[in-house]
């Protein structure tokens, strides 16, 4: 497999404290890499430092093959960012602020600003200066900006934070569009998970500085198991009919259980029947994003 992004032993400290703790990643070419952690688990610091705003402790990252320690400048060339807040300019429009951007990059002319702000939406905006923008537009100009010179590797840190459902939807399928139509390789940090889920074709999840998983969409899936939630009257008698069934299961509380695979309600009410047991419902039921993320590290859930 192909990596845009690999990091060895990554460690970034500030004098007790390490917010980066030997982190090892692999960010594959053409994915939506989800960056999944609690906040100052480390993945804003990871972000600024491939931008070159933060520099490493000790270990080393790869960018399209380029050492960290070596000419990365060039590599960097081929990717965009938004860190933290975008950057704009708010007494200029959306033309002005690509425009400064692309002087910033030394472009030789402003060919492809009216494609870019057809890209993201923008392209009716006018003379509306930016600090008139809606908070979702704002942040597709902010992507727009870190598409300035055709970048095919995109880092987003909290790109859809604060925004409303209807902006948060422009900004999905703005990324998905980057992704699907131009192959740009996107590593994006979220703490909306189901959001996320929409999203990602591979994880990272990251805890105390370190990468405690990666996991691709499909593995994920498949760890997060479809099963049948059932709520009974006495979760000890379902227990016993469900092993004489040769069903796979996890009691949930006294009076509920997760079913895992194809379950008969016919042939469980029947095995029920004479035990004193009452089912009183059954539903299906996935383990969620958050859900998995909560058991994977622990505690409560603050990606």
């Amino acid at each position: 497999m192909e990596y845009v992004l690999t990091t060895h032993e990554l460690t970034k400290k500030y004098r007790k404290s390490a917010a980066l703790d030997g982190l090892s990643m692999n960010v594959p070419k053409g994915a939506i890499y989800g960056f999944v952690g609690r906040n100052g688990a480390g993945k804003t610091t990871l972000i600024r430092m491939i931008c070159g705003l933060q520099f490493p402790t000790s270990g080393e990252f790869m960018l399209y093959g380029e050492h960290s320690g070596g000419n990365i400048s060039k590599a960097r060339r081929r990717m965009g960012a938004v860190v933290e807040t975008p950057s704009i300019h708010s007494d200029m429009t959306a033309e002005d602020n690509l425009k400064q951007q692309y002087r910033i990059l030394g472009l030789p002319s402003f060919d492809g600003i009216s494609e870019l702000l057809r890209l993201v939406g923008l392209e009716n905006t006018g003379k509306k200066k930016a600090r008139h923008f809606s908070l979702g537009m704002r942040q597709r100009l902010g992507i727009a900006i870190a598409l300035c010179g055709s970048p095919d590797f995109l880092l987003l840190d909290e790109p859809i934070n604060g925004l409303d459902p209807q902006g948060i939807i422009e900004v999905r399928e703005l990324i998905l569009k980057l992704n699907r139509e131009r192959q740009i390789t996107v590593l994006i940090s979220s703490h909306i998970l189901d959001e996320l889920s929409r999203l990602a074709t591979h994880y990272g999840f990251i805890d105390k500085g370190r990468i405690v998983k990666e996991i691709s969409a499909e593995q994920l899936e498949r760890e997060c198991r479809k099963c049948a939630r059932v709520k009974v009257s006495d979760v000890k008698k379902l227990a016993l009919a469900l092993d004489k069934l040769g069903m796979e299961y996890a009691v949930i509380d006294g009076s509920q259980a997760d079913i895992y695979g194809e379950i008969s309600i016919t042939r469980l009410t029947e095995a029920l029947s004479g035990s004193g047991c009452e089912l009183f419902s059954v539903n299906k039921h996935d383990e969620s994003l958050e859900a998995y993320f909560i058991k994977l590290i622990g505690g409560a859930s603050n990606a």
